[in-house]
């Protein structure tokens, strides 16, 4: 009776273990990242992984020891002009008040979720739909943006997410070397109030605790990017969060935003996660590219340009016979050259003048600032 007992024993043990460990591949099965709209939950809001122990995440998630992960540091001396490159265009951003956005704290980030309305419907081979947007910030002792340009890091960085419309939905993109698409532009303190941004910021005192969430008022959301979006980065890469799949196409704009010293107060210390800490430094560092090229839409040196020779003085005197005349027509021409520059200052500055009031939007809170420039290394036409 009693070895009964123990084979029946045994048997149930066996049992609970199987179920455990089938408990565990099913969350494992479930998880996602702050680039994904529906990420694993362990308690309301919360994946397992966490930036403290970024450096391990290849234990757990292969792909984030990859050969092309993300951020890098953008090195502009080694940038290359392509000017393949288009200018992105959006598609549907300007969402009415009365649609209402779900924000919420995911534990990692602040996140937006976005409809499917809004859309990249140039500047990429594919259309891409965007799914939602997040930001990566530091702390009030220093700056916190996931890429760097020369390896000086911003104040704070906002990702726009999307997906290619060829693939059903973003789980299978995200899958995909051409599954998604992420618009990237750097934060930096200014003088005034971002409006645009202000629309996000005024609700994180509600959404606090980890798992949290509200819904705001549509608006603007090509506001929260630069202005020029002709300017830009590109490279291949990865999701900067677990499970780190390399399916990104990043765009990384050459104007950053400005919101003010309040506001980047209020998103560096607002948020918490599952320990009741304050939700900070969540970036991650630079990645290596291992190779991979880093393309500019844009060059700011002039190509180099072949000596054309010098002219060659006729045979037989015929250079000295026509002295005056060279003489008199270079006098010629330097009056003619002095007038078209007269006449062009003038123009120049009736312009400024002219268009001064119009151009005052340009001095709002939300000017984009130029931060750095590309070396034009090579044409890849």
């Amino acid at each position: 009776m009693s070895r009964a007992v123990l084979r029946v024993s045994l048997l149930l043990l066996a049992a609970l273990g199987r179920a455990g460990a089938g408990s565990e591949q099913d969350q494992d099965q479930e998880h996602g990242d702050e680039d994904s709209p529906h990420p694993r939950q362990k308690g309301p809001g919360h994946s397992h992984w966490s930036y403290e122990d970024k450096d391990h995440w290849g234990m757990d998630y292969a792909n984030c020891d990859g050969t092309a992960q993300s951020p890098i540091n953008i090195d502009t001396s080694k940038t290359i002009f392509s000017p393949q490159l288009r200018p992105i265009q959006l598609s549907g951003y300007s969402l009415p008040a009365n649609e209402k956005l779900r924000l919420r704290n995911n534990g990692h980030t602040v996140v937006l979720d976005l409809p499917e309305s809004l859309a990249i419907t140039g500047g990429y081979a594919q259309q891409y739909r965007a799914v939602q947007l997040h930001l990566h910030w530091g702390s009030l002792s220093g700056p916190g943006s996931e890429h760097t340009v020369n390896g000086h890091r911003f104040a704070a960085e906002i990702h726009v997410v999307h997906y290619n419309t060829k693939y059903a939905n973003f789980q299978e993109a995200m899958q995909q070397p051409d599954g998604l698409a992420v618009l990237g532009a750097f934060l930096e303190v200014g003088p005034t109030e971002n409006p645009y941004y202000q629309e996000i910021l005024e609700h994180l005192y509600k959404i606090q605790r980890e798992g949290e969430e509200v819904l705001v008022p549509g608006f603007n959301i090509a506001g929260l990017l630069p202005a020029n979006l002709k300017l830009y980065f590109h490279y291949n890469g990865s999701l900067t969060t677990p499970p780190c799949y390399q399916s990104v196409k990043w765009t990384v704009f050459n104007q950053t935003m400005m919101i003010s010293h309040a506001q980047m107060s209020m998103l560096v210390t607002s948020l918490r996660h599952d320990d009741s800490e304050p939700l900070q430094n969540n970036y991650r560092l630079a990645q290596d590219l291992y190779g991979r090229r880093v393309l500019a839409s844009f060059q700011t040196t002039l190509p180099s340009t072949k000596h054309l020779p010098s002219a060659l003085p006729n045979s037989h005197g015929d250079n000295l016979q026509c002295n005056a005349c060279a003489w008199l027509a270079g006098d010629v021409l330097a009056v003619l050259f002095g007038v078209l520059f007269a006449a062009t200052a003038l123009a120049f500055l009736l312009y400024i003048y002219k268009h001064r009031s119009q151009n005052a939007r340009l001095d709002s809170p939300t000017k984009s600032k130029v931060i750095y420039t590309a070396a034009a290394t090579e044409n890849t036409a």
